[in-house]
C-alpha cells in the first residue's frame, strides 16, 4: 500500500492539509487532492498546501483548493505554511517565499502570531452589490447591518451571478464595529461558507478603511477566531504595506492511502 505523510494545520479554522515536498517529491491528481480534502471520504480540510523548494526564497507554497484545482492566494493558509515550515526546520523567524500571487515575507513570533505581507492593492471597484478588490484572490466585500443572512445561499449566489460567471469570486459579508467587526465569507473553491478566510479579513479592513474611514489595524471577527489587518494608505485606491496577523496552529499528523478509496 503506498501511502503519503500529512500534517493538518487551521488558521482560526480555516484548515489545510500540508504535504512536505521539500525533502522529497509529490505529484498528486485533482481527483487525489480532492478526495483528501473530503470530510467524509478523506481527512477533510478547506484546501491543500503542498511545501516545493524554489530558487531564491526559502519556499514555494503550492495551494489546491478542496475541490483539487489550483487556488489564488490564501491568507490564512499562507500563515499555516510559515508555521510548517517553521516546524520543519526551513525557516525560524523571518522568512521570504513564493506563493501563486508572487513573492510573500512574514515573520513567525509562535504558532499564536504570525504576520504574513500581501501584495499591495491599487484598485477598489465599485459594483452593484459591494465593493470588489483583489488581494491575491477576488472579493466582494458586501456591508450588512446584522449577521441575520444566509452565508451559503447568498454568497453562492452571487458567486455564480452572471457578473462574476467567468472566474467567480470570494463573498464577505461585513458587519461594521469601530472595535471589533464582524465577517462571514463564502469561499469559491471551497463552495461553502469557511470558519475564516485571510485574503477575505485583508479586503474587508481595506473595505472598512475606504467607506468608514477605520484606521489600521483593524481587526475583524470570523467564526473560527479574529484576524488582525495593518496597512498604509498610498492613495485613494492604493493600499500598501499590508500585513494579515494572526493564529496558525498544528493539529495532527498521519498518513494517508494513496490507493483508490472508490
Amino acid at each position: 500500500m503506498q501511502t503519503i505523510k500529512f500534517h493538518k494545520y487551521h488558521g482560526t479554522g480555516n484548515d489545510f492539509i500540508m504535504i512536505d515536498a521539500f525533502h522529497e517529491n509529490v505529484a498528486l491528481t485533482e481527483e487525489k487532492i480532492q478526495e483528501m480534502c473530503h470530510r467524509r471520504f478523506g481527512i477533510g480540510a478547506d484546501g491543500l498546501i503542498i511545501l516545493r523548494k524554489h530558487e531564491g526564497v526559502d519556499f514555494f507554497m503550492d495551494f489546491y483548493n478542496s475541490d483539487g484545482k489550483p487556488g489564488s492566494m490564501c491568507g490564512n493558509g499562507g500563515r499555516c505554511i510559515v508555521a510548517f515550515a517553521h516546524d520543519l526546520g526551513i525557516v525560524s523567524k523571518n522568512t521570504r517565499f513564493v506563493a501563486p500571487d508572487g513573492p510573500h515575507e512574514a515573520i513567525f513570533y509562535g504558532s499564536d502570531k504570525i504576520s504574513l505581507k500581501m501584495n499591495p492593492v491599487k484598485a477598489i471597484e465599485t459594483h452593484q452589490k459591494g465593493l470588489f478588490i483583489n488581494t491575491g484572490s477576488p472579493h466582494l466585500v458586501v456591508f450588512r447591518n446584522d449577521s441575520s443572512m444566509d452565508v451559503f445561499r447568498e454568497g453562492r449566489e452571487i458567486r455564480y451571478s452572471e457578473a462574476y460567471k467567468k472566474e467567480g469570486t470570494n463573498v464577505n459579508f461585513v458587519i461594521s464595529d469601530t472595535n471589533v467587526s464582524k465577517i462571514f465569507t463564502y469561499e469559491r473553491g471551497v463552495e461553502d461558507e469557511t470558519y475564516a478566510c485571510g485574503t477575505g479579513t485583508v479586503a474587508s479592513a481595506l473595505a472598512l478603511n475606504h467607506t468608514k474611514g477605520l484606521p489600521s489595524p483593524i481587526e475583524l471577527k470570523a467564526k473560527g477566531g479574529n484576524l488582525k489587518v495593518y496597512f498604509k494608505k498610498i492613495g485613494a485606491q492604493h493600499y500598501d504595506d499590508i500585513w494579515l496577523e494572526g493564529s496558525a496552529q498544528k493539529t495532527f499528523s498521519g498518513f494517508y492511502s494513496l490507493d483508490s478509496q472508490k
